[in-house]
Parts: C-alpha cells; sequence; structure tokens
C-alpha cells in the first residue's frame, strides 16, 4: 500500500464549497482508501491505497466523487509521501539568510508545465513577492504575507494553463510529517 496525499483546492472558504472533513473522510472510505486522515478544514487529506493508479486518475476519482455527492467540482492535486519529502528538501529559500518561515508557502500543481509557460511566467515580477518552480512545485517567498500578494493560484493558474492548490510551509511540514 502506499501513501498519497490529496490536497482540495478552495474548499470551506468564506463558506463557499462547504465539506466536513467527517465527510470528506467518508467519502475516500467509500472510495476504498485506508489509514485516512485528515489536516486542517481546508481539504488535506492523507491515506493509503493498493490501487495502482497515476495521481492524476485517483485526482480526478477522488474530484468526481466529490462532485457526485456536493454538485460543485472541487480541484485535488496528488503527491506521494516520498515527493512531499523531495519538496521539503528542494525549497530554494530555505538556503537563504533571514528567511522568515511563516512566508514561505508551496503551489502545488497538477503537473509539471511546459518550458514554454515557465519562460513566460519567469517574465513576471512582484517584488518582494518572489516564486521559483521546479518541477510540479511553485516555492513561494511572500514577505508582505500571501493576502497581499499578485501570486495567487488564480495567477499561475491562467499563466500556466494548469491546476493548482497552494499551502503555507508549515502545512507542508505537518503534512509531511503525519504522512511518513
Amino acid at each position: 500500500m502506499e501513501t498519497f496525499i490529496s490536497m482540495l483546492r478552495g474548499i470551506n472558504v468564506g463558506g463557499h464549497k462547504k465539506i466536513l472533513m467527517e465527510d470528506l473522510k467518508a467519502i475516500y472510505e467509500d472510495m476504498g482508501f485506508s489509514e485516512i486522515k485528515t489536516y486542517v478544514q481546508s481539504g488535506n487529506v492523507i491515506f493509503k491505497t493498493s490501487l495502482i493508479h497515476s495521481d492524476s486518475v485517483l485526482a480526478e476519482n477522488i474530484e468526481k466523487a466529490i462532485n457526485e455527492k456536493y454538485l460543485f467540482k472541487v480541484p485535488v492535486i496528488i503527491r506521494t509521501v516520498k515527493e512531499m519529502q523531495s519538496i521539503l528538501l528542494s525549497n530554494p529559500f530555505l538556503k537563504e539568510d533571514g528567511i522568515d518561515m511563516e512566508k514561505l508557502a508551496v503551489s502545488f500543481l497538477e503537473q509539471e508545465p511546459s518550458s514554454k509557460d515557465i519562460n513566460k511566467i519567469t517574465s513576471y515580477d512582484f517584488p518582494p513577492d518572489r516564486f521559483r518552480i521546479l518541477g510540479k512545485e511553485i516555492y513561494l517567498h511572500c514577505p508582505s504575507g500571501f493576502g497581499n500578494t499578485k501570486l495567487s493560484n488564480t495567477f499561475f493558474e491562467s499563466k500556466l494553463h494548469l491546476k493548482a492548490t497552494t499551502r503555507n510551509w508549515k502545512t507542508v511540514l505537518k503534512l509531511t510529517e503525519f504522512s511518513a
């Protein structure tokens, strides 16, 4: 059995797309997943499955199950434990002196963006906020706070033509810790 981390985008924000974590856990149980744990109310679910599917097929199946129950679409991004551990080690901002960990986040993409889209997006500059794209992740450093940045999911999705969801660094650490 392999352990996966799924991250849902845009649930329980401002009273929209409300899903109780207990109900979300039940959906995962109905799908045949096991050892299901949730973390905070924003749709982080750690689970195990013996089903052999790609991350994208797992995500599509979860999206479909949520849509069938709630009649709204929720993007789902999946990572394995190994991928999450690699993400922790790869954050380029951690190598800099004086970085405030509370100003770090990771945007998780459904797949690697095309080199054409990466080349286009790297021309954008919103100081003091910065981003680095490495594989399927966008590492963010937003000294003025995430509520004030232009480096949002919507920005990245529109420029890279991919689904994305963002988690602060503390959440990335906790999800990795709880999944190991």
